[in-house]
């Protein structure tokens, strides 16, 4: 899919705001959503996605992009609480040919742990539910914190 188009309701992040599809919850307001990913790329992946429907980066306003990235930060700094990985990736794509596969915007937080190789993005098998059950208790409750 190319940069531009129409928005899908039926996407699988639509349906999981709505609250179709059940996720590991990390943090939710009014502005975003962060749950785990099911085929990490690395122990302890998060995706944060605004709850305003845009495609990519270049359909949210920028307001609207404002707020949500203070969100990707404090999540991000709830996985490096949690987590305590040696770095931490902060990602996003915009587009089929970048890499991008569902079309909801959305930012991937990837712990790296030094020495352990990364899964590649969509390539990642899924992980054990218990385990990102685990781990998504471990990260909400360090934002809180």
């Amino acid at each position: 899919m190319s940069l531009d188009g129409t928005y899908d309701d039926d996407n699988i992040f639509a349906k999981i705001l709505r609250g179709e599809i059940p996720c590991h919850r990390v943090f939710e307001d009014d502005v975003a959503l962060a749950f785990m990913d099911l085929f990490p790329q690395s122990p302890g992946h998060v995706l944060v996605l605004p709850k305003t429907p845009a495609r990519n980066l270049f359909e949210l306003d920028d307001a609207g992009l404002q707020a949500l990235i203070v969100r990707v930060k404090n999540v991000a700094a709830g996985v490096r609480a949690a987590l305590q990985p040696d770095g931490v990736i902060v990602t996003q794509f915009n587009g089929a040919p970048a890499g991008q596969t569902v079309f909801h915007l959305h930012f991937h937080i990837i712990p790296r742990y030094e020495g352990a190789d990364l899964a590649g993005h969509g390539r990642a098998g899924k992980a054990d539910d218990v385990r990102l059950a685990e781990q998504a208790k471990q990260i909400a409750a360090a934002i809180s914190a």
